[in-house]
């Protein structure tokens, strides 16, 4: 575990120069972090380091996964691996040479492979060095308000970054060779560091905003009413009978029944290049851009009809293990919206409004006069091309607000 602590004898070794200016260069760049990884790797190999493997563990702000991942192998490739939360620390992130430093109260760590007949204690390490390598090197950089020599809990949600590296170089890493690493692994947890935040940027604002305005956010669409005018196939999702539910279902149970049908909505939209704008209680605002799908009208009709085999089979699957159960419906509408920033300077929002958003709601409005959980408008029903559908209508009806009949149409109960 020796480390040398005069780097800063190396700070004008040209190779140290080289690789900072380097990731300076090359880290302000737009690109995945798993690129990034990769073309450092083959840097510091062209700058004579005999490195077998990089990894890099970064903290990840997202709902699904807690932190990520990413590794560099010469003769293997590379990947990337999302981490779950958990309330249980997970076993590898235990018997981790990373967890080891840091409960040692240490940012950086060594460990020589080869010189001893016994394998060493890390499973990943012994198997390293089965495959001949001989030294590893791990360090660590902590963002925020903190200190040298501050204590750092390995099972905390700490924001910075952890990167080890090994090598197979008869004798391991010379002492040039980690005063490159060390000397530069700032800079490279910073670049590292700035790649997850545009990452991590790009997936909120896709979570909380729909796939196609968190990339017109990220794009620069973030003026407080700008906005555009697209062709649009408007859906309105919406539970049946939630009010009444929500008084009998306890809170928990009732925000896990919510994420378990929206979860199948969502996934159906998505699959059919739909975008979800917006939840609205136990609803959601979806849309299907005519300008950017000719077969807007059909996507979003096959949409409904696979909603309505994986409902069917949700509330099976549900009753079969005693939970509650909720209908659905759904309204589709089409026609000129105005896409955008709406809002207040401190609070916007980006969707749809104009006559035909509220003309869908009011079609929405129509499910329990007409007794049908599927209603289309004439707009979308026209515009169908799939010989698959089979279009019922309903009738023409006279819709509050609007000054001509609508007819409307819904959707053979036994199309497939």
């Amino acid at each position: 575990m020796d480390v040398p602590t005069d780097f800063e004898f190396w700070l004008d070794d040209p190779r140290v120069v080289a690789l900072n200016t380097w990731i300076t260069r090359n880290g302000a760049r737009e690109q995945p972090q798993l690129a990034f990884l990769e073309a450092y790797c083959a840097e510091v190999l062209a700058l004579g380091v005999p490195l077998m493997r990089a990894h890099v563990t970064i903290n990840a702000l997202h709902p699904v996964y807690g932190s990520v991942g990413i590794q560099w192998q010469r003769d293997e490739g590379s990947d990337r691996r999302e981490y779950g939360h958990s309330t249980d620390v997970r076993e590898d992130w235990v018997r981790s040479p990373f967890y080891h430093m840091i409960s040692a109260g240490r940012l950086d760590y060594r460990e020589r492979l080869g010189t001893s007949e016994e394998p060493s204690r890390f499973a990943l390490l012994a198997e390293m060095q089965a495959r001949g390598a001989t030294d590893y090197y791990a360090a660590g950089l902590v963002f925020g308000d903190w200190n040298e020599g501050d204590h750092v809990e390995p099972t905390a949600r700490t924001e910075g970054t952890l990167m080890s590296w090994i090598c197979d170089g008869p004798g391991g890493f010379s002492d040039r060779d980690l005063a490159l690493i060390r000397l530069t692994f700032p800079a490279m947890a910073l670049a590292m560091r700035a790649t997850s935040n545009r990452k991590t940027a790009g997936d909120l604002l896709g979570i909380y905003l729909g796939a196609d305005a968190g990339q017109r956010v990220l794009s620069g669409e973030i003026e407080r009413g700008s906005s555009r005018w697209i062709n649009a196939v408007i859906c309105y999702f919406d539970l049946e009978g939630f009010t009444g539910m929500s008084q009998q279902v306890a809170g928990e149970d009732l925000i896990a029944m919510l994420n378990d049908y929206f979860g199948h909505v969502v996934a159906r939209i998505e699959e059919n290049h739909g975008n979800v704008l917006k939840f609205m209680g136990d609803g959601l605002l979806a849309i299907f851009d005519r300008d950017v799908l000719d077969d807007a009208p059909d996507r979003a009709i096959a949409t409904v009809r696979m909603l309505r085999d994986d409902i069917d089979r949700l509330n099976t699957s549900r009753t079969a293990n005693n939970a509650e159960t909720m209908e659905y419906t759904i309204a589709l509408h089409a026609g000129p919206v105005l896409y955008g920033n709406i809002g207040a300077n401190e609070r916007l929002d980006f969707t749809v409004i104009g006559p035909e958003v509220n003309l869908g709601a009011r079609i929405g409005g129509m499910h329990r006069s007409l007794g049908q959980s599927v209603i289309i408008s004439q707009a979308v029903a026209q515009d169908v091309t799939q010989n698959g559908f089979e279009l019922i209508s309903l009738g023409r009806y006279m819709l509050r607000g609007v000054e001509t009949p609508q007819e409307l149409f819904t959707i053979h109960p036994q199309t497939t």
